[in-house]
């Protein structure tokens, strides 16, 4: 799934193939990189984020931002551990863009 305003601000297929375990030193923007560190820190949890990667973030997002991106991963991870435990997820998926949640359809 991609979110509509992620594509009109430039996500393309190459940057999400750059999505995996090497993300840190691949050519992905710096605030990508960011969200990524969360995102490793939130789903492994192993705690926290390092104040390094806390001091990346706030460079990066607002307090505001980094809520969002919290909620994000939360519903998200919450969503897919459920349809796993009910035997749900789909075995391939093909690439959907969706309207961001709470954003208007372009031209309203």
């Amino acid at each position: 799934m991609r979110f509509a305003v992620a594509r009109q601000q430039g996500l393309d297929e190459e940057q999400v193939g750059q999505i995996d375990d090497d993300h840190a030193e691949s050519a992905l923007p710096q605030r990508s990189k960011a969200a990524l560190e969360f995102a490793d820190a939130f789903l492994l949890g192993g705690g926290p984020p390092s104040p390094d990667a806390i001091g990346r973030l706030r460079a990066e997002f607002t307090d505001a931002e980094l809520a969002e991106l919290g909620i994000g991963l939360a519903v998200f991870h919450g969503v897919s551990k459920m349809l796993i435990a009910l035997g749900c997820e789909p075995d391939d998926m093909d690439v959907t863009e969706v309207a961001t949640p709470g954003s208007r359809p372009a031209g309203t």
